[in-house]
């Protein structure tokens, strides 16, 4: 799978057909990608900044993107574009300090679906999520996410219990019942537990935010700022960002494999959410149509 993956990132870092005197002025994008965790929507983000800065090269003119290979949490992927070090840009959900201390390109690259929150539990224990009817009901829930994800504030604001660990270790903390249920995003339990008889995805229940992941970059660098921001401005009008979204593997008919139609759904606030992107949100096209 790796080398797979190896091999589309190749294809990634070329830009598109230019000359060799073009291409010795490229910009050069930096980006990190883990070699552990390795998954499907790293290619999905990497596909839609590409296509972004294809969008906007007759304005910007060429690119190459460049991979750094590291395990980056997100705490510190934001203080390496912070700080002008290592990768130019990052993906993240977005929160005020975020929003603070990088530059954020406000089109949200997932459409909202990290706001779509359905929780990964232990094997054999739906039935203690199959009759919660009420907010008040899940609040009593135990909740797991991770040390440095937005989320864990918007979850603790919004009255639940959250244990929060580091990222990597969450399945092994829900095993060890160190909480009951480990809330992913729309796209992420599917593979997670695929292959695994000791974890399974709770099927009855689905809290929903506003939750939009944006690129960010070094609050210096506003030419990289503003060729993403016309690019994906660009792929809204055009369709092509929904063709992405729509046919990739990482969000393809994501909305009927969840069986959003069977949830109980609990929409709750993010109070963190900026006044810039609050305003986002009465701009259909650029969110989940559910």
């Amino acid at each position: 799978m790796f080398s797979s993956f190896l091999f589309l990132l190749t294809s990634l870092m070329n830009p598109v057909s230019a000359s060799s005197a073009e291409k010795n002025t490229s910009a050069v994008v930096r980006y990190n990608i883990s070699t552990q965790n390795v998954d499907k929507i790293q290619d999905y983000y990497l596909e839609l900044l590409k296509l972004a800065l294809k969008k906007s090269q007759a304005e910007f003119g060429p690119f190459a993107l460049k991979p750094v290979f590291m395990a980056m949490p997100q705490g510190r992927a934001v203080k390496s574009v912070a700080r002008g070090q290592l990768i130019d840009l990052v993906w993240t959900m977005t929160s005020p300090q975020r929003e603070k201390e990088l530059r954020a390109i406000y089109i949200p690259i997932m459409k909202g679906l990290m706001g779509y929150r359905i929780a990964i539990i232990r094997s054999g224990e739906q039935h203690r999520f199959t009759d919660i009817q009420t907010l008040a009901e899940f609040q009593s829930i135990i909740l797991g996410q991770g040390q440095d994800w937005p989320d864990t504030d918007i979850l603790r604001s919004q009255g639940f219990i959250v244990v929060s660990g580091k990222g990597e270790k969450m399945i092994d903390m829900l095993l060890k019942a160190r909480f009951d249920a480990f809330p992913r995003a729309l796209h992420e339990p599917w593979d997670e537990v695929k292959g695994r008889d000791d974890i399974q995805v709770e099927s009855s229940l689905l809290i929903k935010y506003s939750s939009p992941i944006y690129f960010f970059v070094n609050k210096n660098n506003e030419q990289l700022a503003q060729r993403i921001e016309k690019g994906l401005t660009l792929a809204t009008e055009d369709g092509s960002f929904d063709a992405l979204f729509n046919s990739h593997s990482a969000t393809a008919d994501i909305l009927e494999k969840a069986k959003l139609d069977t949830r109980k759904i609990f929409e709750i606030d993010n109070p963190s959410l900026s006044t810039r992107s609050r305003e986002l949100l009465d701009n259909k096209a650029l969110w989940l149509c559910h």
